[in-house]
């Protein structure tokens, strides 16, 4: 039997799941029913918090930013690789500058 704080959020997983709207009253209906009730706030939050999204795709876009860029690299061919690849050297040049230009030769301790 699951826990009651993550009842609701396997209620909504399950009202996605079937494709149902994501409400307070569902939720309360679906964790009483498994015999974990949550008091009817925590279902109220969780339905507001999930409104107007869709949970199916939030669950499958999990990490998908930082995923994209390397995606991207091997789709454009050795040509584009090697240009990002410059890119993040200078980027990194960059910070190395600004990192000793705020140095002023003294520390927080010293």
């Amino acid at each position: 039997m699951a826990s009651s704080d993550l009842a609701a959020t396997y209620a909504a997983l399950i009202l996605a799941d079937e494709g149902l709207e994501i409400t307070s009253e569902k939720i309360v209906q679906l964790t009483t029913a498994a015999g974990a009730p949550v008091e009817p706030i925590w279902a109220t939050l969780m339905a507001k918090a999930l409104e107007g999204k869709d949970v199916k795709e939030l669950l499958t876009n999990v990490g998908a930013g930082g995923a994209s860029v390397a995606v991207a690299a091997p789709a454009g061919g050795a040509a584009a690789a090697g240009g990002a690849a410059e890119e993040a050297k200078e980027d990194k040049k960059e910070e190395e500058k600004e990192e000793s230009d705020d140095d002023m030769g003294f520390g927080l301790f010293d």
